[in-house]
């Protein structure tokens, strides 16, 4: 088996595609439409972001909506990262439990990912 996709549950998919495309630089799959959208990795494997009517965000650290997933990107400077990635509208949960080795941030959708220091 080869993984190929993550795809994550949203309320806007080309809105969290453009999100993740602006942060990563990755290239939007040209079959993108309002109810599936993917970025495409070099590798092959794509990130897609799926339409779900009534989509429940997370409350990380809270488990009342459970993270079912989240992502880790490997960045080299985590202050300017996460700088970059606010201005883009990522949010920052006040819980951080490891501040000088990751961030958790929440894409606009409210899934958590994180920023690692590589």
């Amino acid at each position: 088996m080869k993984l190929s996709a993550i795809t994550l549950d949203c309320p806007d998919p080309l809105a969290l595609a453009a999100f993740y495309q602006r942060a990563t630089g990755l290239g939007l799959h040209p079959k993108s439409d309002s109810d599936f959208a993917a970025l495409i990795c070099e590798n092959g494997l794509s990130i897609g972001f799926q339409r779900v009517e009534d989509h429940q965000p997370p409350r990380w650290p809270d488990q009342t909506v459970p993270q079912q997933l989240h992502l880790d990107f490997t960045v080299d400077d985590l202050d300017e990262t996460e700088a970059r990635l606010l201005e883009l509208g990522a949010g920052k949960p006040p819980h951080q439990p490891n501040e000088n080795r990751w961030r958790v941030l929440t894409d606009p959708a409210g899934h958590p990912f994180c920023v690692v220091k590589g």
